[in-house]
C-alpha cells in the first residue's frame, strides 16, 4: 500500500510506524508526508492499536525534508508552495495529536524535519552514537513549521542554544536539550523501547488517550493560528534570495556566498 513508509501492527496492538527510504536517508519526499498523513489518520481510528513506534530503515532516521522537494517549492508559484507547506504541517500536527501514545525509536542521525519527528514524539529514545541538528539555516530556510513541537520539547531557552546555528549535537546533548529521553547503545534499543512499551498494555486505552489530549490543552499552544503562522513563515523564506542560493550551493556542491 505505502511504497515511503512501512505499517505493521502486532497481536498486542503495537503498532510499527517506518520510514523507509532508506537510499535517501529518509528524507521526506511529498510521497512520505501524504503516508505518514494517511499513517497517522488509520492509527488513530483504529481500536485495536494501542501504542505506536515510529522508527525507521537504514542508517539514518530522517534526513529532513528531501532536497528535490525543497527545489520544486523554489520553482513553484505562491499557491503551490502554501499548499504544500500545509501538507507537512498537516503532518506534523497529525502525529503529534494522535490519541495513541507514540513512541519514537532513532537509530541514526535526525537532521531538519527528522528532528521535528522526534519532537512529536510522546517519548523518544536514541542511539547514543546518533547525531542531530536543524540544519535549515544552512540553507536559508528556518525550523518552520517544526518549531512549535521542537520548542514545547526543548522550551525557548534551550532552543536558542540549536535553532538557529545549525550545528551538529550528539544524542547526550540532545538528551539534555529534551529532545531525546534516553540514549543508549545501539544494540539495546529495542530493549529501551519496549520498556516504553510495555507499562501502556496495562491501562486502559481510553484513559491514556484522554490524559494525552488533557497534556496537549495544557501545555504551550499549537493551534490552527500558530500552525498557519509556521506555514507562512516557511513560504516567506522559500521566497528569498538567500534560501534560492542555498539550496543552489547544495546541488552545485559549493559553499553558499554567505559562507566564509
Amino acid at each position: 500500500m505505502y511504497q515511503t513508509i512501512s505499517l505493521a501492527t502486532d497481536d498486542r496492538g503495537v503498532a510499527s510506524l517506518s520510514l523507509n527510504r532508506p537510499e535517501k536517508h529518509n528524507a521526506m519526499s511529498a510521497q512520505m508526508i501524504a503516508e505518514l498523513t494517511d499513517a497517522a489518520i488509520q492509527l488513530a481510528q483504529d481500536p485495536a492499536v494501542r501504542v505506536v513506534v515510529l522508527a525507521s530503515t537504514g542508517k539514518s532516521f530522517c534526513a529532513g525534508g528531501d532536497l528535490g522537494w525543497m527545489q520544486e517549492q523554489m520553482a513553484a508559484d505562491a499557491k503551490t508552495r502554501f499548499a504544500e507547506a500545509r501538507k507537512l504541517a498537516e503532518m506534523l500536527q497529525s502525529l503529534n495529536e494522535l490519541p495513541k501514545p507514540l513512541i519514537g525509536a532513532l537509530q541514526g542521525n535526525a537532521f531538519g524535519g527528522g528532528v521535528g519527528l522526534a519532537a512529536v514524539c510522546d517519548v523518544a529514545l536514541g542511539a547514543d552514537n546518533l547525531k542531530m541538528a536543524l540544519t535549515e539555516t544552512r540553507l536559508g530556510l528556518i525550523p518552520a513549521t517544526i518549531g512549535p513541537y521542537v520548542i514545547a520539547r526543548m522550551g525557548e531557552a534551550r532552543a536558542r542554544r540549536v535553532f538557529m546555528s545549525a550545528r551538529l549535537f550528539d544524542a547526550a546533548e540532545a538528551v539534555d536539550l529534551g529532545l531525546l529521553s534516553k540514549a543508549v547503545p545501539f544494540d539495546h534499543l529495542a530493549d529501551a523501547v519496549e520498556a516504553e512499551v510495555e507499562p501502556y498494555l496495562a491501562c486502559a486505552p481510553g484513559a491514556v488517550a484522554s490524559a494525552k489530549s488533557l497534556i496537549r490543552t495544557l501545555g504551550p499552544r499549537i493551534d490552527d493560528k500558530v500552525i498557519d503562522q509556521t506555514i507562512y513563515a516557511l513560504v516567506e523564506r522559500w521566497e528569498t534570495d538567500e534560501a534560492g542560493e542555498g539550496i543552489a550551493a547544495f546541488f552545485d556542491k559549493r559553499k553558499p556566498n554567505w559562507n566564509c
